[in-house]
């Protein structure tokens, strides 16, 4: 379950962008090992920020600060993994604490009516990642 709790980012983006028309077609390559958590494509900020953007109705001021944030938290999860990498707790913990940052930002740029429909979406993935694995 802790494992689960990933950046809040990796797993929107992971989940969301594996469908999502506008993302990248150069995606990263399969690695051959079992990682903790994948590496945040450079465009996934951009792509997962004009999802939520159809999806919560986002103005154009939100959507200039959520895609602030979740450049910041890519690249974040990016230099965490690099860092930390071998070690699966600390890293985990940090991703934790990405994930706990981004989200109360997040929070404060959201009205509490899409802040809820976020939070919505977010269990929804998880059920379907959840889902995937277990196949």
């Amino acid at each position: 379950m802790y494992s689960l709790r990933l950046s809040l980012t990796v797993l929107l983006a992971t989940s969301l962008l594996a469908g999502c028309a506008r993302r990248n077609k150069a995606t990263i390559p399969a690695a051959s090992t079992p990682v903790a958590a994948p590496v945040v494509a450079p465009t996934a900020a951009r792509d997962l920020t004009d999802v939520l953007t159809e999806e919560l109705n986002l103005t154009a001021e939100q959507r200039g600060k959520v895609r602030t944030v979740f450049t910041s938290t890519a690249e974040q999860a990016n230099s965490a993994k690099q860092r930390l990498g071998s070690n699966r707790p600390a890293l985990l913990a940090e991703l934790k604490r990405i994930n706990t940052s981004s989200d109360q930002e997040l929070k404060g740029i959201l009205t509490p009516t899409q802040y809820q429909q976020l939070k919505t979406k977010q269990r929804q993935v998880q059920a379907q990642m959840q889902a995937r694995r277990a196949q």
